[in-house]
């Protein structure tokens, strides 16, 4: 259902769209943070802790003031839906710039990608993060972090903003509200290839950790609000999204590598 605008809103949507004004802007901004807030959450749970959620939000209120900027109310879209996407992708593109994976990770990443490739051709099956762990000599928790932070960084690549696109547009592909001209068709296949192969991934994992990738990336619930309908604390649901993901870093590797 519809949530109507008070008319004390209607007046600051009118007041920004007819006249420009810079104060209904900034209440029109501050009435909608929360969706700034809301992919801030979301997005860090899957960084290094070294990322700042202040640096994410000064990233989204970018992307919010963008939207603010560009939103045509005329083409029948809810601003609440435009302005999810820009945030989004104000971040994306932020952190891409920033390189917000450290270096020590990535060269943390290489020896734990190494290490799979080894105990898979050793074991002759997809080794554990305990495995791993004891390949690399690290903890078990880091390596479930480790493989996390490299699978979503892969994962972000296709955010990347084309350097040439032919009607000169700077929006990246994966956040595009409208589709105003063709995106490039290598593209669009690379982009239906992961997808297709992270569903075939996803139906591997049990039952809990189906739920909590479910939950989380498709319903857009927070960890906690998933441990409440699980049943299962916060922390809990982090483990299992750990490994869920290290699973299905696992799965893309092969379906690549068999590609």
């Amino acid at each position: 259902m519809a949530v109507r605008k008070t008319p004390q809103e209607q007046k600051l949507w009118q007041d920004w769209l007819d006249h420009r004004d810079n104060s209904a802007a900034n209440l029109l901004i501050e009435n909608y943070m929360y969706l700034v807030n809301f992919q801030v959450e979301r997005i860090a749970s899957n960084l290094p802790s070294n990322v700042s959620k202040e640096d994410l939000k000064s990233f989204g209120l970018l992307g919010l003031f963008d939207a603010l900027k560009k939103f045509e109310p005329d083409r029948n879209l809810k601003f609440d839906t435009y302005a999810s996407f820009r945030v989004k992708g104000a971040i994306i593109d932020g952190l891409r710039k920033e390189d917000w994976l450290p270096r020590s990770l990535r060269d943390k990443s290489k020896r734990v990608e190494a290490a799979v490739q080894q105990l898979e051709q050793r074991l002759q099956r997809s080794p554990t993060a305990e495995e791993v762990a004891a390949e690399t000599g690290l903890d078990t928790g880091e390596v479930e972090t480790i493989i996390k932070d490299s699978l979503f960084a892969n994962i972000w690549s296709l955010e990347e903003k084309p350097k040439d696109s032919a009607d000169g547009s700077k929006e990246g592909i994966g956040y595009l509200i409208e589709d105003d001209s063709a995106v490039p068709p290598d593209e669009n296949l690379l982009k239906q290839e992961l997808q297709q192969e992270l569903a075939e991934g996803i139906q591997l994992l049990n039952e809990n950790e189906q739920l909590v990738i479910s939950l989380f990336y498709q319903e857009e619930l927070t960890f906690t609000e998933v441990g409440h309908i699980l049943g299962l604390t916060t922390s809990r649901i982090s483990q299992i999204h750990k490994k869920a993901i290290f699973k299905l870093r696992n799965s893309l590797e092969k379906m690549q590598a068999m590609s």
